[in-house]
């Protein structure tokens, strides 16, 4: 997993470099300082020599005063190194993210994707600056502190080698059991931010029903499912402190034992035994830090498996780099097309659709909920893929073209009206980074957007709270359709995009349509039968088939389904 995880770290290797050798030199001074007060005991003090002693205590003051130093430095590093190495994990996930199709982002979800981007990341970066210090310094601490206390005294010193393989099986055996548990934690942690994101997206319909208190319990489920398993976790790895003081206070006791028996037998000396202590104290505490790194790596291993799964997706829908960049015409055709979410010919959301529709044509497309509209004419930008046959755009299949010329080529405003955070101008030019402000008023009037864009103080620079809390509906997908429109798109495709707006509006917008929309093919899909009768022709949908194509005239004589929702709305008119 580290290695998949490296070249991230690339960029700041300097410092990832940098941190371990200061704190490699940092260690080495502390390991010393023992060995000379060990010698001011036995000689300075021993002998009386105030030299030895002031040289000594010197040289002990220098040795600190550079590890101190030193660990700062490596402080430093370890942080600009696991700061550094966030920031290109984060940016990466974020990047592969935005190249996902809509299947992607559904196997995920988006709570568990933002769960990856924050906490997943924020994990793995505190284990990397631990392990730039703690992790080296653990290591070489043990090393040095053992040899010297085998030199010091080598019989004393097989006291805690006895200690060790004890350690590190209790180790080996908490840590196997902690890490599914902590998986386990990290789906909790989905589950209560997926929680947040919804019960945040939909408020006011929260606040209209009265339902402030039903989500308020919803969520404290949420957050207790995490608490309980995050506990079970946790109650697994709080054993690990005890288990090492236990056997690090065992340690002290039997040294102090055996060590005061040699010094009465005069086999060792009083500062040797001092300095032999402090040794001791450094291994079993490089031992704990070894078990707490073991702790917080186990941790991370669960977050570092969830952004690797993230950045080794396969793409659903992979760009073809060297594919068509020009659409001949705007004519689209649905060559025996059908599709299914799950990938499963058993269950088709679209079966064996057959459409032509010519370049400049009006086409309407009604029909029920769930009988596939919407699906229709996502497969044309290729936010999801066909399951068999082809969708043909300007004669060629979709697949053939790079995904940025086919999407520049095409509008689309969708059911759910996405503004985002800006002001009112900025959010047009998603449509066309370069438009001019003039262009901007025409594209709004044909919307008709400006009126009420002009109302507000600050008109086209008002800003928009995320998602245009400030706007309402009608509001809001004028916003979008004039975006929309700012494209100059070859093929545009309304989604529904006049249900909030009132009728006299929306015969506004499709006169407008009809002037400034004369050579773009125009795909309309409505509830509304008035938004689609003057269409040059209409389809009818229903449970994934088409069920009818004509015109408003021939569909009312020929086609059931249609005659029923027209009646339906003239008699709710009347």
């Amino acid at each position: 997993m580290i290695k998949k995880l490296s070249p991230y770290l690339k960029k700041y290797r300097i410092f990832a470099i940098g941190a371990p050798v200061a704190v490699t030199i940092e260690v080495i001074l502390e390991i010393l300082i023992p060995y000379l007060m060990s010698k001011i005991i036995d000689i300075g003090i021993y002998n009386k020599d105030m030299n030895f002693v002031l040289k000594m205590g010197g040289l002990m003051l220098v040795m600190a005063l550079f590890s101190l130093i030193c660990g700062a430095v490596a402080g430093r590093f370890a942080a600009v190194a696991g700061m550094g190495f966030a920031k290109e994990v984060r940016q990466a996930l974020f990047n592969k993210v935005q190249e996902f199709s809509s299947t992607n982002v559904d196997k995920f979800s988006t709570a568990s994707l933002v769960t990856r981007l924050t906490t997943d990341i924020t994990n793995t970066q505190n284990v990397l600056m631990m392990m730039l210090r703690m992790l080296v310094r653990a290591p070489v601490m043990l090393i040095c502190a053992t040899s010297i206390a085998i030199y010091i005294n080598a019989r004393l010193s097989l006291i805690f080698f006895t200690v060790i393989p004890f350690m590190a099986i209790a180790l080996y055996i908490i840590m196997t059991r902690a890490f599914p548990k902590f998986q386990q934690m990290l789906k909790k942690y989905d589950a209560l931010n997926s929680r947040v994101q919804e019960n945040l997206i939909a408020i006011r319909v929260v606040k209209a029903y009265v339902r402030e208190g039903y989500e308020n319990q919803k969520f404290r489920e949420a957050a207790n499912q995490l608490r309980l398993t995050q506990k079970s976790a946790e109650k697994v790895v709080v054993t690990t402190m005890p288990l090492m003081q236990f056997a690090m206070y065992g340690c002290m006791i039997a040294i102090s034992w055996f060590g005061g028996n040699m010094i009465i037998g005069g086999s060792m000396l009083t500062g040797e035994f001092m300095s032999f202590i402090s040794y001791v104290t450094q291994i079993l505490t490089s031992l704990m830090m070894v078990g707490m790194i073991y702790v917080n790596i186990v941790i991370s291993k669960a977050s570092v498996s969830r952004i690797i799964e993230v950045l080794e997706e396969e793409i659903d829908i992979k760009d073809n780099d060297k594919g068509l960049t020009e659409l001949k015409d705007a004519s689209v055709v649905f060559d025996n097309v059908s599709f299914s979410y799950a990938k499963d010919k058993d269950n088709l959301t679209l079966k064996d659709i057959n459409l032509r529709i010519e370049p400049g044509e009006t086409v309407g497309i009604i029909g029920g909920t769930g009988s596939g509209k919407t699906t229709l004419v996502q497969l044309i930008t290729r936010l999801y893929d066909v399951l068999s046959g082809r969708v043909l755009v300007g004669g060629k299949d979709v697949r053939d073209y790079s995904l940025k010329a086919l999407r520049d080529s095409v509008s689309v405003v969708l059911q759910n009206n996405v503004l985002f955070s800006g002001t009112i101008k900025e959010n047009l030019k998603w449509g066309n980074q370069d438009a001019t402000d003039e262009e901007i008023i025409e594209a709004c009037k044909a919307a008709q957007a400006h009126d009420f864009i002009m109302s507000f103080p600050d008109g086209y620079d008002t800003y928009l709270g995320q998602g245009g809390v400030n706007l309402s509906g009608g509001q809001k997908q004028r916003l979008c359709i004039a975006r929309a429109l700012l494209k100059n798109p070859k093929i545009i495709i309304l989604d529904d995009s006049t249900s909030a707006v009132d009728t006299a509006t929306d015969s506004k917008i499709r006169e407008a349509f009809a002037k400034k929309l004369k050579d773009t093919t125009t795909i309309i899909i409505a509830q509304r039968i008035a938004s689609v009768r003057d269409a040059d022709k209409i389809v009818v949908m229903n449970e994934g088939k088409i069920d009818a194509i004509g015109t408003h005239e021939e569909l009312l004589r020929t086609n059931r389904i249609y005659r029923e929702v027209y009646e339906s709305q003239q008699q709710g008119v009347a």
